[in-house]
């Protein structure tokens, strides 16, 4: 039996408008699915939507944020190396996977929701019934991903994301250039988060799977793992 074949996409922006503050990758939302993928032997493709360095977050980094596997993949001279490196969707779009996984962090929001390549491969695998699944602001890569009939992918689907009060707690509503959960909801998506925010939420609807924060990150690998898994 062939091994999961895995296409994990990044981000490749790294700082706001205006150049001053910076953004980039959420590391643990990439370090929990990548380890979790690698420890089963998956086919792991790390790409980004132009391909090339991957910016992390400085937030992301700090104590209070970084997990003990996340620390010790930062650590990882071979890890970093496949972040410094990523292909480009261009480059992946011809190849089979069986799933896809959108990490977040605020770098998605300006490189995820307008890509062209990234909805045809989300709109693709979605309608293959394969796995389709993104962790905080990741999924702003589904919001205007159409289906073959012309309606949005999210519409009517039970569907998490970083929430607006969580926003107003990472300090970032005068920064980010929309309302991830107001935007869902437009798209009339089910939206769902946790009763507190900073929690863990994964939300599951059928081979659709979202986490709601960073916080999500073990949960949302784990459940993505059992869906390959049925």
């Amino acid at each position: 039996m062939k091994p999961v074949k895995i296409l994990i996409v990044v981000t490749g922006t790294g700082v706001y408008p205006g150049g001053k503050l910076r953004t980039g990758l959420w590391l643990s939302e990439l370090t929990h699915i990548y380890d979790c993928s690698k420890k089963r032997g998956y086919d792991i493709v790390v790409a980004s939507p132009k391909g090339g360095d991957t910016p992390v977050d400085p937030v992301s980094l700090k104590p209070i944020y970084l997990d003990k596997l996340s620390k010790g993949y930062w650590n990882d001279p071979e890890f970093l190396d496949l972040l410094g490196h990523t292909k480009s969707l261009d480059e992946v779009s011809a190849e089979l996977f069986d799933g896809i996984y959108l990490a977040g962090g605020h770098g998605s929001m300006f490189d995820f929701p307008d890509s062209a390549i990234l909805q045809t491969l989300v709109r693709k695998y979605y309608e293959e019934d394969k796995l389709v699944s993104a962790i905080c602001h990741g999924v702003c890569g589904l919001l205007n991903v159409k289906l073959s009939d012309g309606r949005y992918l999210i519409a009517g689907k039970k569907i998490t994301g970083f929430s607006w009060f969580e926003e107003g707690l990472a300090g970032r509503k005068k920064a980010v250039p929309f309302d991830l959960e107001a935007a869902l909801k437009e798209r009339g998506a089910d939206y769902r988060k946790a009763l507190i925010p900073m929690t863990p939420e994964v939300v599951v609807d059928r081979k659709l799977v979202t986490g709601q924060d960073p916080f999500s990150s073990a949960k949302m690998a784990e459940i993505v793992i059992n869906q390959f898994n049925q």
